[in-house]
């Protein structure tokens, strides 16, 4: 049986309403694919303040940054059905939560 977290995780990704913003990122699991939606609002971060050395945030400043895409949803590789399951926007901002508070504890 195939280890949650080792779930390959597809990102589908749009910045804005032009459909040439469209692309997408895949990941081997769940919180890789979650590092990678707060690596991509870091490096915003530091592309609108390029100035400062330490950038933080907060869960709110990262919903807002989610919520401000023009779409983005993530296809879930399914084990057991052989199959990308597709999660929105919300499943993606809950999924980022926990993953940013189990960081915080120490990754537990």
């Amino acid at each position: 049986m195939a280890n949650h977290n080792s779930r390959h995780t597809i990102i589908l990704l749009q910045n804005s309403h032009s459909r040439a913003t469209r692309t997408f990122m895949d990941y081997d699991s769940i919180g890789q694919a979650m590092d990678g939606i707060c690596g991509l609002y870091e490096r915003k971060l530091k592309e609108i303040n390029p100035s400062l050395r330490n950038i933080s945030y907060d869960i709110a400043d990262l919903y807002n940054f989610i919520d401000g895409l023009a779409d983005l949803s993530a296809l879930v590789y399914e084990h057991s059905m052989s199959a990308y399951l597709p999660y929105d926007r919300q499943w993606i901002k809950q999924k980022a939560f926990h993953h940013l508070k189990k960081l915080a504890n120490g990754g537990r």
